[in-house]
């Protein structure tokens, strides 16, 4: 395949799915609800492909990276027998993460922490990938918007309990719980509680900016849980040897300033050489760019990828 083919790129996330559309020089974007994790994805990831179908659009590759990715060779064999008749001659799928490395640092080495209402770390070296967290709400995802919103709910029914200090976090959850004791009977009840839970994260940010410390304190441990993770990534894959270690936080959560503050200090508290940066990164890109990587790369093996034989093409 060359640059020229349309390639029909797709970043599934838990919040949202954002879509690309690339022919050439042109460019077209949109957005559709994001992915549960905890059904089948073929058929979600079909509903997305089948609306740009069902709007005219034709591509030749399918690009995806998806959150709660676990048997990418049986989705990318499944979309491309789905789409083939329809001009689709490969597909190239990859956990979230993939995607995620790829939008922040190309094809290169280095960590990075992608966290939305999720969180998930990939670091590659020369020759080793690791993946850290990135295990869901129940068991991991430690720093993600969920994280931190269950932390913030967490820390309101402590100082309702008088287990914790006051809060100005109180006054904003009560805006949607105006009696706080039945607010876990609520959330246990909506079957979109994690992304409510996720929710509540604007609300520790908005807290944290406005001087309240229970709230700073929240995203402080956060920023602190996700340089972990990036640390730890580096070390399985002995880029914390590097002589400047390359780190990245994407994500929205990395858009509250306390957080991101907090994460850059941890690691380079670290690893004083490392090169930090959040908010640089569109894991839309990453997802692009999948097709692309070279199979000498230490990535190509978390790709799964079919294609149409050359002899059928």
């Amino acid at each position: 395949m060359n640059g020229a083919t349309a390639t029909l790129a797709i970043d599934a996330g838990q919040t949202s799915v954002k879509v690309r559309l690339r022919d050439g020089d042109r460019a077209t974007e949109w957005s559709a609800p994001g992915v549960r994790t905890d059904g089948p994805l073929l058929p979600q990831l079909a509903a997305v492909v089948d609306r740009a179908v069902a709007e005219g659009h034709a591509f030749e590759r399918l690009a995806l990276g998806v959150s709660g990715l676990e048997s990418a060779h049986a989705e990318a064999a499944g979309l491309l027998e789905r789409y083939r008749r329809g001009g689709v001659r490969s597909v190239h799928i990859a956990h979230d993460s993939v995607s995620a490395f790829l939008g922040a640092l190309g094809d290169g080495r280095g960590a990075v922490v992608a966290a939305g209402t999720g969180v998930v770390t990939l670091a590659v070296g020369r020759t080793e990938v690791a993946r850290v967290d990135g295990w869901g709400h129940l068991i991991g995802d430690a720093g993600s918007g969920y994280w931190i919103g269950r932390a913030g709910l967490d820390a309101v029914m402590r100082a309702h309990d008088g287990r914790g200090d006051a809060t100005a976090l109180t006054d904003l959850v009560r805006a949607d719980f105006p009696d706080l004791e039945r607010a876990y009977l609520e959330l246990q009840a909506d079957a979109d509680r994690v992304r409510r839970t996720a929710g509540y994260a604007r609300a520790v940010t908005t807290a944290a900016a406005e001087g309240d410390p229970v709230a700073a304190a929240v995203l402080g441990a956060a920023g602190r849980e996700l340089a972990l993770s990036a640390l730890a990534g580096l070390r399985r894959t002995g880029e914390d040897a590097a002589e400047r270690p390359r780190v990245r936080g994407i994500g929205g959560v990395f858009t509250a300033p306390a957080l991101a503050e907090a994460f850059t200090r941890e690691v380079c508290a670290s690893l004083p050489g490392a090169d930090v940066a959040v908010g640089e990164s569109n894991p839309l890109d990453g997802a692009g760019l999948l097709p692309d990587v070279a199979e000498s790369s230490a990535l190509a093996a978390r790709i799964a990828a079919a294609s149409v034989p050359q002899a059928d093409a």
